[in-house]
């Protein structure tokens, strides 16, 4: 494995860019949707729906793909799908119908997959023990900056002078040349964390091992909770701010775009200090800071003030930190290092599934019933999951230690 410092930076940039690429592709969809739900006459149902399909291909994809990649390799697998995931992204605005647009987010999503999955799995592979927290971090704190602070003001601002259609085919091109430089520029690690004992591709069978280690079942849990925190918040809070706060969509865009902005300075600063304290004291900190992110939304004198209410949300919004720990690290140093692909796939199957799934499943008659202030209720409830997570789980990292990988009677019952 290449622990070359310059090739695991030049790494960590070059996947940054690429995931922070992916995600903008994967939220438009929300920031958006007070453009498109208008002309397409959507229900909030079919706009849960739409997010749902998307996270089931993902969730599917991703530890299929991920499984397939700890057994051929990285790179194969990764290229194809960020060109396959940003095409998908550019033929969102080609669409004329509902079903049209519903098929193509689930293309998406089953492309979005195995591109995060690998894309966390390269980093964690290529990093030094005591900067993994650190470069993951980086490399996550991507769909912060681009996906939840640039896109919703640039997806917006676009929307309103050209159609919303230019700003889906603008958020897919640059995939297509980070696709070429993932080619170019990144190393396949070394097959050795892929084999078996004795040298031979281990058989999938092999791969249900992970189910082995109780953190492995505990994350997935709280994986579930950090996406139906994140989904639930990026998916009504924009309709939320313009239909029941009667904000104009532009502001929405600003302060969905403030609370992306917090989360990406937060992303960089939380999984480092977790490489000093350890993953478990600084996934409660951040747990507890993200329940205040949607409830802040509620709040409705706030909205008077709207710089005072980007401020807040901004400061609290530490979740792409909690992304970075509960599907990533936390996996990743659970199981044996030929799994982490896998253990990160099955991390983001449950969080798919349910997380991003059922949950906006569930809100859409939640919202019907109770209004949209029910769907951040909701995110605020998973929020509170991942924090009862947290203290049930064994810490994997300790300060110092020599290896991140957790010994074997960390991990298991």
């Amino acid at each position: 494995m290449d622990h070359s410092k310059r090739y695991e930076n030049t790494l960590v940039a070059l996947l940054f860019f690429s995931w922070g690429t992916l995600f903008l592709d994967r939220t438009s969809l929300h920031s958006l949707a007070p453009y498109f739900v208008p002309e397409f006459h959507l229900s909030h149902q079919q706009v849960g729906m739409l997010g749902s399909v998307l996270a089931i291909a993902w969730a599917l994809s991703a530890l299929f793909f991920g499984a397939l990649s700890d057994r051929v390799g990285r790179k194969s697998i990764l290229i194809p799908m960020v060109f396959i995931f940003s095409l998908m992204s550019c033929a969102s605005g080609m669409v004329h119908s509902y079903k049209e647009l519903l098929l193509v987010r689930a293309l998406l999503g089953l492309a979005g997959g195995p591109a995060w999955s690998i894309m966390t799995a390269m980093i964690e592979e290529s990093s030094l023990p005591m900067r993994r927290g650190r470069n993951i971090g980086i490399v996550v704190s991507a769909a912060a900056l681009v996906g939840l602070a640039v896109a919703p003001v640039l997806t917006t601002q676009m929307a309103a002078r050209v159609g919303w259609r230019w700003a889906f085919y603008v958020s897919g091109m640059p995939g297509l040349l980070l696709a070429l430089l993932i080619w170019r520029f990144v190393k396949e690690p070394e097959r050795e964390n892929r084999t078996g004992p004795h040298g031979q591709p281990m058989r999938f069978a092999e791969f249900l091992s992970v189910l082995r280690y109780r953190n492995m079942w505990l994350c997935c849990a709280g994986a579930a909770g950090f996406l139906s925190w994140l989904f639930l918040h990026n998916i009504f809070a924009p309709l939320y701010i313009t239909e029941v706060a009667h904000q104009t969509p532009t502001t929405a865009g600003f302060l969905m775009g403030a609370s992306g902005l917090g989360s990406f300075f937060l992303a960089l600063y939380f999984p480092r200090l977790s490489d000093r304290l350890g993953r478990k004291p600084v996934l409660l900190l951040m747990a507890a800071m993200c329940t205040i992110v949607p409830l802040a939304m509620l709040i409705t004198p706030l909205y008077s003030y709207p710089w005072a209410l980007a401020a807040i949300v901004c400061m609290a919004n530490a979740g792409q930190g909690i992304g970075a720990l509960i599907l990533v690290l936390v996996p990743t140093e659970s199981v044996p290092p030929q799994f982490a692909a896998t253990a990160i796939g099955l991390a983001t199957l449950a969080a798919e599934g349910i997380g991003a799934t059922l949950a906006p499943m569930l809100a859409g008659p939640m919202v019907k019933s109770y209004g949209l202030g029910a769907a951040m209720w909701m995110s605020a409830g998973g929020a509170v999951l991942v924090f009862l997570v947290a203290l049930m789980l064994k810490e994997t990292h300790l300060a110092r230690a020599p290896s991140p990988v957790l010994q074997e009677a960390s991990g298991t019952d």
